[in-house]
């Protein structure tokens, strides 16, 4: 698998992060994890476009984890050339009333000459070829999840979340973990702050882990990470 940071910033506009979002190539697809605001574009600057994007995974419902779906389906449904091949959106729960209410809104982001599948990840293991998506609620929102992908290696997207043992879990020995961490030092109900991001490090042992879903108190952080954490910046590439 090889990935491919678009974003590791917040809802808070920044020149030097977009907000956090994640592109994975694998066996089976290309999977681009949350789109937010200006994710497209950021598409584009990147060489890619939405007709190279097979899966959506949605990690909750906050403008800067969707603002950029209904520009997405309104550029497969409009754009030049249309969107041909089939598109899948996967989330937590409540993600197909969260698309209903976003056709009510735009209705111009149905799906039209494609096919398209949105599906709730629940508990059950989700097998795409020879890549499986196993999905764990997060303490955030009551939609959140953290998505486990594996294809022979594996990668794990928390989103935004609290401590909690289900991320301990999902996270165990993956060979990379892509976190929010927001604060360096400052713990906020519902996010992850450096020492917190550490007791799930220590727990959960993934081999590499990325720091993501960075406010910008981290551009004054003086500190030290030591391995396996890398403090995210927006562009990085992995394989995995």
């Amino acid at each position: 698998m090889k990935l491919k940071v678009l974003g590791t910033g917040t809802g808070t506009p920044s020149l030097s992060r977009l907000s956090s979002s994640y592109l994975l190539t694998t066996s089976w697809g290309t999977i681009l994890v949350d789109i937010g605001p200006s994710v497209v574009r950021r598409l584009l600057e990147l060489g890619y476009t939405i007709h190279d994007i097979d899966l959506i995974i949605i990690t909750h419902f906050h403008p800067d984890h969707t603002a950029d779906l209904a520009t997405f389906l309104f550029a497969a449904g409009y754009g030049e050339p249309r969107r041909e091949k089939p598109l899948m959106i996967l989330g937590g729960r409540g993600i197909r009333s969260f698309y209903r209410r976003l056709v009510r809104l735009y209705r111009w982001v149905s799906p039209a000459g494609y096919d398209f599948k949105l599906t709730a990840l629940g508990k059950r293991r989700l097998q795409l070829g020879a890549v499986s998506i196993k999905a764990s609620r997060m303490d955030h929102n009551p939609e959140s999840i953290a998505v486990r992908i594996e294809d022979g290696k594996s990668v794990v997207f928390t989103g935004d979340t609290d401590y909690s043992p289900d991320v301990v879990k999902l996270s165990s020995r993956a060979q990379l973990l892509v976190t929010e961490c927001s604060f360096p030092d400052r713990k906020v109900k519902g996010h992850l702050d450096l020492p917190t991001l550490e007791r799930i490090v220590n727990e959960a042992r993934p081999e590499k882990v990325i720091l993501s879903h960075l406010f910008p108190e981290w551009e004054a952080f003086r500190g030290v990470l030591h391995a396996p954490l890398l403090l995210g910046v927006d562009g990085m590439e992995l394989e995995i």
